[in-house]
């Protein structure tokens, strides 16, 4: 939807452009972008979007490419099984991804926004492209939604809702395959929902949610919600590189006409920077707007009406607002990008150590309450123990328990120790030291958890004997 040229310079920055006066919702029509860049954002799109569907049915050792299993609080990246015990390495991976994002947006700007943020991509690429298929362009579209019900109307609002809803629907079963993971999946949709209420009811959740944000919510999960984008004044400067209008250049703006000298700078007012932008902005307001995900389809407009007048194309660039000022060429290594580059090279090298030494499996024993030390005939002292042991893995191992750091021997109560895939194993065992190796009442000894003749853990325990 065009808007008016701001008269006052920084009035656009008191209101959001998609709302009114009134504090009314103003719908925003785009038009259909077309251009080099918008053909490249559709082939990174697509590209992810491959990527998207296939990561779920991907698996590397046995175990899905990505899992977020909040409920069983059971999560695989890349593979790698993670429970809450490897809640320090998911610490350091969240900092770590928070700072390369901060390091990428300062350098950067908003481009993850445009060219690879799910909601940006099925929204522009998904949704949008089949509502200009079946409702026509933004003129068709506004004045579909004027008309009177009738036969065309109908008719086209109830193929567009329903391809919506499919999609949608689509798209809750690629979400939930990510969080309770394919296999568990198949079991919803072959067992049938009343068989899985549960998941079938967050199927249905799922699928209203994205087609109330696809349908009518829209740009405004990027202008409002995000929280991502309502930080970017926070993490951007004027080194940011961001979809800028070269101000210099185009100003004074006016029309174009012929058989006439111009005096005015290169842009001629045609609005057609505004009418293809998705959150309804104007490019030409300034850099650094709240609402702008740098999309680039003021760009591509701009640079095809440049062809047209035999101007340079540019007027509206990626840009940073310094280089817009100054006319210098843009810097990558400023203090700001170097410091945040320093602090994200010390948390990878922190976070690729904790993963290199990482365990496959970990132990938790802990002395049976209630229970003192026993003396043997030999005039040993034995304890007795609980142990419960996570794997990390996706193989099945079945477990021996070793003394590391004192002599002695290590009895397992009832059955051998097999520790399922992915799973816990628990049980009780006696640890026997001769009375002679013990250092007092409370002695630390270590206990390896073997599988075959690897070491895949050790845990340190209390042993408990006389006191002389």
């Amino acid at each position: 939807m065009a808007s008016k040229v701001q008269t006052a310079p920084d009035e656009f920055r008191d209101h959001i452009s998609t709302v009114d006066e009134e504090g009314k919702r103003v719908w925003v029509y785009p038009k259909k972008p077309k251009g080099k860049l918008y053909n490249y954002r559709k082939y990174v799109s697509y590209l992810l979007l491959v990527l998207l569907f296939a990561g779920p049915f991907t698996k590397i050792n046995g175990l899905p490419l990505l899992m977020l299993n909040v409920v069983e609080r059971k999560f695989v990246i890349f593979g790698v099984l993670f429970w809450p015990q490897d809640f320090f390495i998911m610490v350091v991976a969240f900092l770590t991804m928070v700072v390369f994002i901060i390091l990428f947006t300062v350098v950067y700007g908003r481009i993850f926004c445009g060219w690879v943020c799910p909601q940006t991509i099925f929204m522009e690429m998904v949704f949008r492209r089949i509502e200009y298929a079946i409702e026509g362009d933004y003129t068709k579209q506004r004045a579909l939604d004027k008309m009177p019900w009738n036969a065309e109307k109908i008719g086209k609002k109830s193929a567009k809702i329903t391809i919506f809803l499919l999609i949608s629907f689509l798209i809750s079963n690629l979400f939930l395959a990510y969080i309770i993971g394919i296999d568990e999946l198949q079991k919803i949709i072959t067992d049938g929902p009343l068989e899985h209420k549960a998941g079938f009811g967050a199927l249905l959740l799922f699928t209203g949610a994205f087609f109330w944000v696809f349908a009518w919510f829209r740009e405004q999960v990027c202008t409002i919600v995000c929280p991502y984008g309502r930080l970017q004044g926070v993490m951007q400067d004027k080194k940011t590189v961001v979809v800028a209008y070269d101000y210099g250049r185009g100003e004074p703006r006016g029309k174009l006409r012929k058989n006439q000298e111009r005096t005015e700078g290169d842009c001629i007012d045609c609005h057609q920077c505004v009418q293809v932008c998705p959150t309804g902005i104007d490019i030409r307001n300034g850099a650094q707007q709240l609402e702008c995900i740098n999309c680039t389809a003021c760009v591509d407009a701009c640079n095809d009406i440049m062809r047209i007048i035999e101007k340079p194309e540019g007027l509206i660039r990626y840009e940073s607002e310094q280089a817009l000022e100054t006319g210098k060429k843009w810097t990558f290594f400023t203090p700001r990008v170097m410091g945040y580059t320093a602090v994200l090279a010390i948390l990878l090298t922190a976070l690729t150590t904790l993963l290199l030494t990482r365990d496959d499996a970990e132990a938790t024993i802990l002395r049976t309450p209630g229970q003192l030390y026993q003396k043997t005939e030999q005039g040993h002292i034995k304890n007795l123990y609980n142990i419960s042991v996570i794997n990390k893995t996706n193989h099945e191992m079945p477990l021996t328990l070793k003394l590391i750091d004192k002599e002695g021997t290590i009895k397992v109560i009832g059955n051998e120790l097999i520790l399922p895939a992915q799973g816990i194993a628990e049980g009780v065992f006696f640890t026997e030291i001769a009375k002679a190796d013990l250092t007092g009442m409370n002695s630390e000894i270590e206990i390896g958890v073997y599988h075959g003749d690897e070491l895949i853990t050790t845990t340190d325990t209390k042993f408990l004997g006389p006191a002389n």
